[in-house]
Protein backbone atom coordinates (compact mmCIF):
# COMPACT_ATOMS: atom_id res chain seq x y z
CA UNK A 1 0.00 0.00 0.00
CA UNK A 2 3.18 2.35 0.76
CA UNK A 3 4.40 2.38 -2.86
CA UNK A 4 0.76 3.27 -3.85
CA UNK A 5 0.71 6.69 -1.58
CA UNK A 6 4.33 7.10 -3.36
CA UNK A 7 2.93 7.39 -6.40
CA UNK A 8 2.42 11.20 -7.82
CA UNK A 9 -0.49 11.96 -9.31
CA UNK A 10 -1.25 13.00 -12.54
CA UNK A 11 -1.09 16.65 -12.28
CA UNK A 12 -0.93 17.58 -16.43
CA UNK A 13 -4.97 17.35 -16.06
CA UNK A 14 -5.02 20.89 -14.80
CA UNK A 15 -3.22 22.25 -17.50
CA UNK A 16 -5.28 20.53 -20.24
CA UNK A 17 -8.70 22.33 -18.08
CA UNK A 18 -6.73 25.38 -18.28
CA UNK A 19 -5.72 25.40 -22.11
CA UNK A 20 -9.22 24.31 -23.08
CA UNK A 21 -10.80 26.92 -20.88
CA UNK A 22 -8.68 29.78 -22.87
CA UNK A 23 -9.77 28.44 -26.09
CA UNK A 24 -12.92 28.61 -25.49
CA UNK A 25 -12.95 32.04 -24.00
CA UNK A 26 -10.68 32.78 -27.40
CA UNK A 27 -13.92 31.32 -28.85
CA UNK A 28 -16.01 33.82 -27.61
CA UNK A 29 -13.96 36.49 -28.23
CA UNK A 30 -14.66 35.59 -31.62
CA UNK A 31 -18.17 35.52 -31.59
CA UNK A 32 -18.19 38.84 -29.66
CA UNK A 33 -16.39 40.11 -32.51
CA UNK A 34 -18.79 38.60 -35.22
CA UNK A 35 -21.32 40.09 -33.96
CA UNK A 36 -19.90 43.74 -33.08
CA UNK A 37 -20.53 45.37 -36.59
CA UNK A 38 -23.91 45.91 -37.76
CA UNK A 39 -23.62 43.48 -40.47
CA UNK A 40 -22.05 40.20 -38.81
CA UNK A 41 -18.42 38.88 -40.05
CA UNK A 42 -19.55 35.57 -41.16
CA UNK A 43 -15.79 34.12 -41.86
CA UNK A 44 -15.31 34.70 -37.82
CA UNK A 45 -17.31 31.04 -38.20
CA UNK A 46 -14.62 29.19 -39.80
CA UNK A 47 -12.13 30.41 -37.29
CA UNK A 48 -14.91 29.68 -34.16
CA UNK A 49 -14.78 26.22 -35.80
CA UNK A 50 -10.94 25.99 -35.91
CA UNK A 51 -11.47 26.62 -31.95
CA UNK A 52 -13.70 23.85 -31.65
CA UNK A 53 -11.59 21.48 -33.28
CA UNK A 54 -8.39 22.37 -30.93
CA UNK A 55 -10.96 21.72 -28.05
CA UNK A 56 -12.18 18.57 -29.26
CA UNK A 57 -8.48 17.58 -29.07
CA UNK A 58 -7.74 18.43 -26.20
CA UNK A 59 -11.06 16.94 -25.17
CA UNK A 60 -9.62 13.59 -26.70
CA UNK A 61 -6.22 13.93 -24.91
CA UNK A 62 -7.45 13.98 -21.45
CA UNK A 63 -10.12 11.18 -22.35
CA UNK A 64 -7.23 9.06 -23.36
CA UNK A 65 -4.64 10.41 -20.08
CA UNK A 66 -8.16 9.45 -17.87
CA UNK A 67 -7.49 5.29 -19.03
CA UNK A 68 -3.40 5.24 -18.54
CA UNK A 69 -3.10 7.20 -15.20
CA UNK A 70 -3.39 5.28 -12.16
CA UNK A 71 -3.70 8.04 -9.57
CA UNK A 72 -5.61 10.77 -10.53
CA UNK A 73 -5.85 14.32 -8.93
CA UNK A 74 -9.26 14.67 -8.34
CA UNK A 75 -12.30 11.52 -8.70
CA UNK A 76 -11.93 9.96 -12.53
CA UNK A 77 -15.87 10.39 -13.28
CA UNK A 78 -15.28 14.33 -12.31
CA UNK A 79 -12.75 14.44 -14.86
CA UNK A 80 -14.65 13.33 -17.24
CA UNK A 81 -17.48 15.31 -16.42
CA UNK A 82 -15.13 18.31 -16.50
CA UNK A 83 -13.80 17.61 -20.06
CA UNK A 84 -16.92 17.08 -21.95
CA UNK A 85 -18.46 20.06 -19.98
CA UNK A 86 -15.60 21.68 -21.37
CA UNK A 87 -16.10 21.25 -24.75
CA UNK A 88 -19.83 21.41 -24.92
CA UNK A 89 -19.40 25.29 -24.16
CA UNK A 90 -17.18 25.88 -27.38
CA UNK A 91 -19.75 23.26 -29.03
CA UNK A 92 -22.32 25.92 -28.13
CA UNK A 93 -20.18 28.98 -29.34
CA UNK A 94 -19.49 27.12 -32.48
CA UNK A 95 -23.35 26.27 -33.31
CA UNK A 96 -24.05 29.79 -32.46
CA UNK A 97 -21.99 31.26 -35.09
CA UNK A 98 -22.56 28.10 -37.57
CA UNK A 99 -26.43 28.82 -37.18
CA UNK A 100 -25.64 32.91 -38.00
CA UNK A 101 -23.73 32.39 -41.04
CA UNK A 102 -25.80 29.36 -41.86
CA UNK A 103 -29.02 31.85 -42.29
CA UNK A 104 -27.05 34.57 -43.99
CA UNK A 105 -27.94 36.93 -41.44
CA UNK A 106 -27.49 40.30 -42.81
CA UNK A 107 -28.09 43.00 -39.45
CA UNK A 108 -27.54 41.99 -36.19
CA UNK A 109 -30.00 42.76 -33.52
CA UNK A 110 -28.12 44.43 -30.36
CA UNK A 111 -30.05 41.83 -27.67
CA UNK A 112 -27.78 39.56 -29.49
CA UNK A 113 -24.42 41.52 -28.92
CA UNK A 114 -25.53 41.64 -25.50
CA UNK A 115 -25.77 37.86 -25.33
CA UNK A 116 -22.50 37.41 -26.89
CA UNK A 117 -21.25 39.71 -24.10
CA UNK A 118 -22.06 37.60 -21.26
CA UNK A 119 -21.23 34.47 -22.78
CA UNK A 120 -17.67 36.49 -23.06
CA UNK A 121 -17.90 37.00 -19.01
CA UNK A 122 -18.84 33.65 -18.69
CA UNK A 123 -15.69 32.35 -20.27
CA UNK A 124 -13.53 34.59 -18.67
CA UNK A 125 -14.66 33.33 -15.32
CA UNK A 126 -14.57 29.86 -16.59
CA UNK A 127 -10.39 30.27 -17.56
CA UNK A 128 -10.40 31.84 -13.55
CA UNK A 129 -12.15 28.86 -12.29
CA UNK A 130 -9.62 26.18 -14.23
CA UNK A 131 -6.74 28.12 -12.84
CA UNK A 132 -7.67 28.02 -9.61
CA UNK A 133 -9.42 24.63 -9.87
CA UNK A 134 -5.59 23.50 -9.48
CA UNK A 135 -4.49 25.58 -6.58
CA UNK A 136 -7.86 24.58 -5.03
CA UNK A 137 -8.31 28.33 -4.68
CA UNK A 138 -11.32 30.91 -5.20
CA UNK A 139 -13.44 28.40 -7.15
CA UNK A 140 -16.97 28.61 -5.23
CA UNK A 141 -16.32 32.57 -6.16
CA UNK A 142 -16.19 31.47 -10.00
CA UNK A 143 -18.96 29.16 -9.63
CA UNK A 144 -21.24 31.89 -8.53
CA UNK A 145 -20.01 34.23 -11.17
CA UNK A 146 -20.89 32.29 -13.61
CA UNK A 147 -24.08 31.01 -11.96
CA UNK A 148 -24.87 34.83 -11.78
CA UNK A 149 -24.00 35.39 -15.66
CA UNK A 150 -26.44 32.93 -16.22
CA UNK A 151 -29.41 34.51 -14.93
CA UNK A 152 -28.71 37.31 -16.49
CA UNK A 153 -28.38 35.63 -19.67
CA UNK A 154 -31.77 34.35 -19.01
CA UNK A 155 -33.14 37.53 -18.40
CA UNK A 156 -31.46 39.03 -21.48
CA UNK A 157 -32.73 36.25 -23.23
CA UNK A 158 -36.48 36.71 -22.27
CA UNK A 159 -35.97 40.37 -23.28
CA UNK A 160 -34.43 39.84 -26.65
CA UNK A 161 -37.45 37.71 -27.44
CA UNK A 162 -39.92 39.95 -26.66
CA UNK A 163 -38.38 42.51 -28.62
CA UNK A 164 -38.27 40.34 -31.69
CA UNK A 165 -42.04 39.28 -31.47
CA UNK A 166 -42.67 43.09 -30.88
CA UNK A 167 -40.52 44.35 -33.55
CA UNK A 168 -40.15 42.06 -36.23
CA UNK A 169 -43.05 41.49 -38.63
CA UNK A 170 -40.93 39.04 -40.77
CA UNK A 171 -42.25 35.47 -39.81
CA UNK A 172 -39.35 34.19 -41.55
CA UNK A 173 -36.66 36.11 -39.67
CA UNK A 174 -38.37 35.78 -36.13
CA UNK A 175 -37.97 31.93 -36.88
CA UNK A 176 -34.46 32.46 -37.84
CA UNK A 177 -33.56 34.66 -34.77
CA UNK A 178 -35.30 32.81 -32.39
CA UNK A 179 -33.08 29.71 -32.97
CA UNK A 180 -30.19 32.13 -33.03
CA UNK A 181 -31.15 33.68 -29.48
CA UNK A 182 -31.85 30.65 -28.25
CA UNK A 183 -28.16 29.11 -29.50
CA UNK A 184 -26.70 32.26 -27.77
CA UNK A 185 -28.20 31.63 -24.09
CA UNK A 186 -27.99 27.82 -24.39
CA UNK A 187 -23.87 28.48 -24.74
CA UNK A 188 -24.14 30.36 -20.77
CA UNK A 189 -25.97 27.54 -20.14
CA UNK A 190 -23.37 24.83 -20.34
CA UNK A 191 -20.72 27.48 -18.59
CA UNK A 192 -23.17 27.04 -15.75
CA UNK A 193 -22.57 23.56 -16.16
CA UNK A 194 -19.15 23.38 -15.86
CA UNK A 195 -19.99 25.74 -12.60
CA UNK A 196 -22.06 23.10 -11.66
CA UNK A 197 -19.30 20.59 -11.72
CA UNK A 198 -17.18 22.37 -9.84
CA UNK A 199 -19.14 23.36 -6.90
CA UNK A 200 -19.57 19.32 -6.81
CA UNK A 201 -15.55 19.14 -6.59
CA UNK A 202 -15.38 21.91 -4.09
CA UNK A 203 -18.45 19.60 -2.03
CA UNK A 204 -16.30 16.94 -2.08
CA UNK A 205 -12.89 17.89 -1.47
CA UNK A 206 -14.25 20.30 1.30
Amino acid sequence: MLAFRLIPKEEKFFEDFVAMAEQIDRGAALLEQMLAPEQPLWDKADEIKEVEHKCDFLTHGVIQRLHKTFVTPLDREDIHTMARSLDDVIDAIDDSAGVIRLYQISRVRPDARDLSRIIKASTEQVVSAMKALGKKERISTCAVEINRLENEADRAHQTALRRLFEEEKDAIQIIKWKEILDFLEAATDRCEDVANVLEGVVVKHA
